[in-house]
């Protein structure tokens, strides 16, 4: 089979490298990829969002199934717009993408359906926003309402942090259109976990769990970035609660999504708080996550390419995924200044070194024939291992092995299982 991947992070290098096991794949191509992914299919130089010209492709090269990697695409429409030209493509319509697309539609969602999660308000104007924060007092969770690359939540942990954010978001519009709604959510406390499923309507198929490190210094210190390091599996976490956030949370979203007239068929995201008083949502991705599809599939045995047609052609209920037992850590080297403002075109070494991980390209391109930066997060150093302590060893080992001026990363991805 032909297969087109649209994307050029860390998670569309994942997917291809997953794909490429795949004895039933012939050729994958990229739009637009990036280094790491050149070494793996053949990148193409179409954006996400040149939707006709994705189209065109796919009827040119004879592509036999299109897989969307990123959020704006897919909450754009694209899949839609590929059905309608009869191009099978993987990954939700645009009416399921607003799970992600609006914070708003997946609070009232959620309210509706009774599914778990943080108490809220949501506002369209500055001076009740206000209002309310400074009545309800900090620590509070405040969150743009559309896409903002992983960016639009702020956890503010002081009272001025959430005036800071209130202003950036809808005065002077950081993300623009996207920040003209917020959702101001009570903090929750806890262990954070993520768990992705494979969904097609009403059938649910989780992936074993992760859990992400978004704060951009250890001990979760500084601004959210869009992910510095995952792990999975959990083995800090009981299968009891993983299950309970399975059937109170996963599948009844799944099913409000189909009684809601906007059936799911995709991956759908599950970022959840482990509360005192269980598991609670804190957001839905319509996407596989960035560094999570890292680890997670990583740790697939299944072959990849038969759960996206089982899921496209409505027989994943028949699909029977197997994971291996083995525990898979991911390490983020990120550009100096991220997750604020940070210089590109930064030559990188020490790629060829690498002894025990595979490098995920997030953030590269290629100038002069050297890999460069071209990213805030620039790569996703990843290695399997018997248990936690034996794949961060591996990673972490890699990671003195690379090399970029400003090169930043967390040290401590993955204690919080050892401790």
């Amino acid at each position: 089979m032909r297969i087109l991947v649209i994307g050029k992070g860390g998670r569309e290098h994942t997917i291809i490298w997953a794909l490429k096991k795949s004895s039933r794949v012939e050729r994958i191509y990229c739009a637009p990829g990036n280094a790491g992914i050149s070494e793996l299919a053949e990148n193409v130089p179409i954006k996400e969002n040149e939707f006709d010209k994705i189209a065109q492709f796919a009827l040119d090269y004879a592509i036999d199934l299109v897989v969307v990697g990123p959020e704006d695409p897919l909450a754009a429409g694209i899949v839609d717009y590929l059905e309608e030209r009869n191009i099978p493509v993987f990954g939700p319509r645009g009416n399921a993408a607003i799970i992600e697309g609006s914070k708003v539609f997946t609070k009232e969602l959620l309210q509706k359906y009774k599914i778990p999660t943080a108490a809220y308000e949501s506002f369209e104007s500055y001076e009740p926003a206000l209002a309310y924060v400074r009545k309800q007092g900090a620590p509070i969770v405040i969150k743009a309402d559309g896409l903002a690359a992983g960016k639009g939540v702020i956890v503010a942990q002081t009272l001025a942090e959430a005036e800071k954010a209130l202003q950036d978001i809808m005065v002077d519009k950081v993300f623009g259109e996207q920040g003209s709604q917020v959702v101001i959510e009570e903090f929750l406390q806890g262990q954070e976990m993520s768990i992705l499923s494979f969904v097609d309507g009403n059938v649910v198929r989780p992936m074993v769990p992760s859990q992400d490190h978004k704060q951009i210094f250890d001990e979760d210190k500084g601004p959210n970035t869009g992910g510095m390091g995952t792990y999975s599996p959990l083995p800090h976490i009981p299968q009891s609660v993983i299950d309970e956030a399975i059937e109170t949370i996963i599948k009844p979203t799944a099913e409000a999504m189909v009684k809601e007239g906007r059936s799911f068929r995709g991956v759908l995201f599950a970022g959840l708080m482990i509360t005192e008083n269980g598991p609670k949502t804190i957001e839905f991705n319509a996407r596989f996550g960035d560094p999570e599809t890292q680890v997670v599939l990583s740790l697939l045995e299944t072959d990849l390419l038969d759960i996206f047609l089982a899921t496209i052609n409505g027989r994943l209920q028949d699909m029977d995924i197997q994971w291996s037992g083995d525990t898979a850590v991911c390490v983020v080297l990120a550009s100096g200044g991220y997750p604020g403002s940070y210089p590109k075109g930064v030559p990188i070494y020490g790629l060829d070194e690498v002894q025990d991980s595979v490098v995920f390209h997030a953030g590269t391109t290629h100038k002069d024939g050297q890999v460069v930066t071209d990213g805030g997060r620039v790569l996703g150093v990843t290695a399997r291992g018997a248990s936690i302590m034996e794949a961060r060893a591996k990673a972490y080992a890699d990671v003195e092995r690379i090399r970029f001026e400003g090169m930043q990363y967390r040290a401590d991805i993955a204690l919080k299982a050892l401790r």
